[in-house]
């Protein structure tokens, strides 16, 4: 069966270099392939991935649009289950890896999130996995999708939990006389942006831009764009605790503080 592919509309957007691209992980393209793709043990590939698929069902023949998606890891694996994928990205380094990984059938193009030059109300379902937490223009990038949805079409977002995992204001601790193993939240409520490192250890001088936002904001600006929320899931570690006085309430914390939020909204 012959793939449909879309094709960008022809516009500045599609071939110039994005302005505002702090929030980019081009300039670290080579690592986050390795770090997503040399190891079957990560959370994209033994969490989110198999979660994902689940949420968007059968996809075979639908138009499907991965938003901000880097080197095309969900990209592919869309396409493994029979949809016809454009995946965009505001790098062009983690497009032309998504490129060169094929297959062909898969298109591609540089572009950031609230300026995508594709036809509108052309996809199915579209996803943004790990990197709406990432976008400075979070309303323009929900009214692009929604522009681009058809009527009834999914837009499945997995995040950083907003509630236990936010950029300097949540930790571990640990309660020795209790023998618990506690999250720390000292601010929810407040939005914040913080430079955050890549790849501690490695180059700590690579940095990226992080945007916390409580839940109730996506819930409103996913409202003001024309979604309605028709699922949320809270998805754990699929980590297991090496043996050690602390292993049995690392293992319970896992199962009590989720990693990741989807959230499952409609185009009305």
């Amino acid at each position: 069966m012959q793939r449909k592919k879309v094709s960008p509309k022809k516009s500045a957007s599609a071939t110039s270099k994005p302005k505002g691209n702090e929030t980019s992980w081009g300039h670290v393209a080579n690592w986050y392939h390795r770090h997503v793709s040399e190891s079957d043990d990560t959370y994209h590939e033994k969490v989110i991935k198999p979660n994902l698929l689940r949420v968007l069902g059968d996809v075979k023949g639908k138009q499907v649009l991965d938003v901000a998606c880097g080197q095309g890891f969900f990209s592919r694996a869309l396409e493994k289950g029979g949809a016809h994928v454009t995946g965009a990205d505001i790098a062009p380094e983690l497009i032309e890896i998504a490129k060169k990984l094929g297959p062909a059938s898969i298109t591609y193009l540089a572009a950031p999130a609230s300026r995508m030059p594709l036809p509108d109300e052309t996809f199915d379902a579209a996803v943004c996995v790990l990197a709406l937490q990432n976008i400075k223009d979070l309303p323009g990038a929900l009214a692009q999708v929604s522009h681009l949805l058809k009527k009834g079409g999914t837009f499945a977002i997995v995040l950083n939990h907003p509630a236990f995992r936010i950029p300097r204001h949540s930790q571990w601790g640990f309660d020795a006389d209790a023998g618990i193993q506690f999250r720390r939240t000292d601010r929810y409520l407040s939005e914040s942006s913080y430079q955050i490192q890549m790849h501690p250890g490695s180059d700590p001088g690579a940095t990226t831009l992080s945007y916390h936002r409580p839940l109730q904001l996506y819930m409103k600006e996913l409202a003001k764009h024309g979604f309605v929320l028709a699922g949320i899931e809270e998805w754990l570690s699929h980590r297991v605790s090496e043996k050690g006085p602390r292993a049995e309430a690392e293992d319970r914390a896992r199962k009590e503080f989720p990693l990741f939020l989807m959230l499952n909204a409609r185009k009305q």
